[in-house]
């Protein structure tokens, strides 16, 4: 049985192609964490998780303290050894823990992440950015040329100018396309409401998270009244919050994304849970680079039916992968026998620290 030889920790600073606003931060850059485990066998995997603070109550440096601390203590034991120490702290730290675990998990080949043996196509939203009714329209044509079919829209700012931008939205997209709009907990209950009321459906696939993530009260309130289908995303973390959920009816849809599942069987589970409840489920994290959004990619192949939201791979000036992932009309294309290869010297290139474990 093998056990882990080597732990690489990266913390890396990815600069994106242009700033990237939600209600949380107008984010510039992709700070991720990037964990590489070397086994005794030869076998290497890596795994990422980018802590964008307001998301979670996790910090980028309390990220990198764990994985550290972790990583130390770890070298000697086996990959499932491992696996069950880390996934003990999934609660506090599931972004770091997600890092680690899914790269123990890619070392050991896991089957989600296994080869294909065909042309795997998996569709992919993307963000609509632009504010002026002007630049609206030019964008949401290059989207829609492009190939998407989906498109996000932030909301959670103002009120009254968030319905102004989303009128613009829906005018350009018609039929062409369903939207997702995306609150980032940026409203107050009230704010919230008024904005479900005064909004127009059209084309609107789901709502995601308005409101705080633990003001549970005002989600189901927004739910009761609004008149498309809310979604949550910052609210859940454990299995149980998505019980939650189903028995608070504070949503029909559930979000889920690898950094917060803590790897990639956490994340099936937690997939086949929102099925059990009779919910719907949407995967994805938009503030991840390649690593993130081809394993969640391999598990959207497997588990999802609808846009996937793990598109942050386009967002940043640079790759991570030697072979890297191939974006057409509006997919991520993956081609039979695909395993991605880090470019290591990129790695180190975007690296603001680095240590090793052995």
């Amino acid at each position: 049985m093998s056990i882990i030889e080597k732990i690489q920790l990266h913390d890396l600073r990815m600069p994106f192609k242009e700033p990237y606003p939600t209600s949380i931060a107008t984010l510039t850059a992709l700070d991720t964490l990037l964990v590489i485990v070397t086994t005794s066998d030869g076998a290497v995997g890596f795994g990422e998780a980018a802590i964008v603070e307001g998301y979670t109550h996790e910090t980028r440096q309390g990220g990198w303290d764990f994985c550290a601390q972790q990583a130390r203590q770890s070298i000697g034991l086996t990959g499932e050894q491992a696996i069950s120490q880390w996934l003990s702290h999934r609660a506090l730290h599931s972004h770091a823990v997600a890092a680690m675990v899914s790269a123990v998990e890619m070392a050991q080949s896991h089957p989600v992440l296994s080869a294909h043996q065909e042309t795997v196509r998996v569709p992919l939203l993307a963000p609509v950015n632009s504010k002026s009714q002007a630049l609206v329209q030019a964008e949401v044509d290059r989207l829609l040329a492009s190939g998407f079919k989906t498109l996000k829209v932030k909301v959670g700012f103002d009120v009254n100018e968030d319905l102004q931008r989303l009128a613009w939205i829906q005018s350009q997209v018609g039929d062409r396309a369903s939207l997702r709009l995306d609150g980032n907990q940026g409203y107050q209950p009230e704010q919230a409401l008024e904005f479900v009321r005064r909004m127009s459906p059209q084309a609107i696939e789901l709502f995601e998270q308005p409101c705080q993530d633990a003001n549970w009260d005002a989600a189901v309130q927004v739910a009761r009244v609004s008149p498309v289908s809310m979604m949550l995303d910052e609210s859940i973390y454990l299995s149980s919050d998505i019980d939650k959920a189903a028995e608070l009816q504070a949503a029909q849809y559930i979000k889920l994304k690898l950094v917060k599942s803590g790897g990639l069987d956490s994340l099936v589970d937690d997939l086949r849970r929102i099925t059990q409840h009779g919910m719907q489920r949407v995967l994805g994290n938009g503030v991840a680079s390649d690593i993130g959004c081809w394993m969640e990619a391999c598990i959207a192949h497997s588990y999802i039916g609808n846009a996937g939201e793990f598109n942050g791979f386009l967002k940043t000036e640079d790759r991570l992968f030697q072979n890297p992932l191939v974006f057409a009309d509006g997919d991520i294309v993956l081609p039979p026998g695909y395993w991605p290869m880090l470019d290591m010297p990129v790695v180190e290139r975007l690296s603001v620290k680095q240590t090793s474990f052995h």
